[in-house]
């Protein structure tokens, strides 16, 4: 009597396609998982306050409460506080890029005396936390008479540990043969950092000009402390805005918040190929 036997091969090829399904069927676990808040954002932005919190979730209102758009956005001075966001978070991403770019050529291409010492006393600040710095930052800009403007947010905004580190990882995979030719021709670092070296970072200048964009755009400690006028708010505090004395408009809150994530995503959807190119090469090193 014969007898048949499953081939290594095929063994091997169910193995690797059960595998593929468990790895695709928790990839969409997750993806649901991170879709949940801001579905029933949405949700909760085109619902009466009273039908917030019913439970079982209602996901889809039976009326849509579109008023609550307009409410949202003319309740509290919108406009104006979105243009605020859009000066702040451009203005230091702009700034923070160019700070990061100088600092990072220097560490990586410049060879000077202390170099990696200096680095790495650079990089542990990275461990402080923004609250044990906010006192002594806030007692100094009161000297300086900064407070209640929008530079005591851009001007320590345009510095960044994490930039520098990001973008001196990058540059150490340009090859150092062609830096060291465009010294010999005569250039200057300034110039090779300009002619040479940011065209050839585009998607790790990219990269921190997303996450620096997105992370001031959200930011609500530092518009907390420093701003005190309400044409000066930023988006986030003007959010806070609908949260009163004795009642919280929540729905007003999920509205604002809807509006306020659609620039984020727009960015999002234009410069997505250049986010995921620096995040994939920053961490190469040649």
């Amino acid at each position: 009597m014969t007898q048949f036997t499953a081939s290594p091969v095929r063994n091997r090829s169910t193995k690797s396609t059960v595998g593929w399904i468990a790895l695709l069927a928790f990839m969409i676990l997750c993806a649901v998982a991170a879709l949940f808040p801001f579905v029933w954002m949405i949700s909760s932005s085109l619902k009466l306050e009273t039908e917030m919190f019913i439970f079982p979730i209602q996901w889809i209102p039976k009326v849509f409460h579109w008023e609550n758009y307009y409410n949202a956005w003319t309740m509290v001075d919108f406009p104006g506080a979105m243009l605020n966001s859009l000066f702040v978070a451009g203005t230091i991403t702009v700034g923070q890029v160019l700070t990061s770019a100088t600092a990072g050529y220097a560490f990586a291409k410049i060879d000077f005396r202390g170099r990696d010492k200096v680095f790495l006393g650079y990089l542990a600040t990275m461990m402080v936390p923004f609250q044990v710095v906010m006192i002594p930052q806030f007692i100094l800009f009161r000297k300086l008479g900064l407070t209640n403007t929008h530079w005591a947010l851009i001007l320590p905004g345009m510095f960044t540990v994490f930039g520098v580190f990001m973008l001196r990882q990058f540059f150490q995979g340009i090859p150092d043969e062609m830096i060291e030719a465009a010294r010999l021709d005569g250039c200057t670092e300034f110039g090779i950092l300009m002619r040479i070296v940011l065209p050839l970072s585009k998607a790790a200048l990219s990269s921190l000009a997303i996450f620096t964009f997105r992370w001031q755009w959200n930011d609500y400690l530092a518009p907390l402390i420093y701003l005190n006028d309400k044409p000066k708010f930023t988006l986030t505090i003007a959010l806070a805005q609908f949260k009163m004395e004795n009642i919280t408009l929540y729905t007003l809150i999920m509205a604002g918040s809807v509006i306020t994530l659609i620039p984020v995503v727009v960015l999002f959807m234009f410069t997505q190929k250049y986010l995921i190119q620096g995040i994939t090469m920053t961490g190469m090193k040649g």
